[in-house]
């Protein structure tokens, strides 16, 4: 949901920022790196049950995933291997933070409560992978009551007072689960178009590149027969174009001096 309705709105924001701090000589990299420290950092106060001081661990891992993109523009480092490192450590964080929460549960909440950061855990990663997937197919699949910056959002709600955590940890798993289920649900209305709308992605990086992959009708099982109807069009474009038709002329031409000399000898 934050993502789709205020990320304009916060790339403006924090534009001049990741420019500031690219001048000083911070990289996105290092900002993705050190966001993780502060994430592991965020996982042993909470473990320990000191709550306000794991808020402002939370605070400063969510400025640094904030920070790390437009830092990434200002410099013109945006690449694949950045938007690759930057999504694996954010999986990394989520599952050190809700680790560091399973064992202060453990400590403090005899039972079965302690299997309930672990649910968080695994709906939150089918969340991503429902993303990863619809985009490698060519779908977008943005959007959700509970994306990470809810999540963040939310959590540091929970960190407030140790009573608040418990519930704040239900909630989270209870929108989690819905914004699964929207997602695939979404994905799945729009995997119904006509095979032949979807067997040509265009695939653009953060380079601007752009890659054309064909593929494979579902449907029908045909590879896609568009490459060869190019070719066959090439190649009549080839035949008559300007040097074929001098190929041409020049083999009538080779005719005609062979019948000549046949005739004369």
């Amino acid at each position: 949901m934050f993502d789709g309705r205020w990320r304009d709105t916060v790339d403006r924001g924090t534009g001049p920022v990741g420019r500031r701090l690219q001048q000083v000589g911070i990289s996105a990299d290092v900002l993705t790196a050190t966001g993780l420290i502060s994430a592991g950092a965020t996982a042993v106060s909470v473990a320990t049950g000191h709550f306000l001081l794991a808020l402002a661990f939370l605070i400063l891992t969510g400025l640094h995933d904030l920070l790390d993109g437009p830092v990434a523009k200002a410099s013109g480092t945006s690449s694949v291997r950045g938007a690759f490192f930057d999504s694996v450590t954010d999986r990394v964080a989520d599952a050190l933070i809700l680790g560091g929460i399973a064992w202060y549960l453990v400590s403090t909440h005899p039972g079965h409560l302690v299997l309930l950061p672990f649910a968080i855990l695994g709906v939150t990663s089918l969340v991503s992978y429902q993303r990863a997937k619809a985009e490698s197919l060519g779908i977008s699949a943005k959007g959700g009551l509970m994306e990470r910056a809810e999540r963040m959002i939310l959590l540091g709600i929970g960190f407030l007072s140790a009573s608040f955590l418990v519930p704040v940890l239900w909630v989270m798993l209870v929108l989690t689960s819905a914004t699964a289920v929207g997602r695939f649900v979404k994905v799945w209305r729009l995997a119904e178009a006509p095979p032949t709308a979807t067997a040509r992605r265009v695939r653009r990086t953060r380079t601007g590149a752009r890659t054309t992959s064909w593929g494979t009708s579902r449907a029908t099982g045909r590879t896609t027969a568009t490459s060869a109807s190019r070719w066959r069009a090439r190649r009549r474009g080839e035949l008559s174009s300007r040097s074929g038709r001098t190929w041409r002329a020049r083999q009538a031409r080779a005719g005609t001096r062979q019948r000549a000399g046949r005739r004369h000898g």
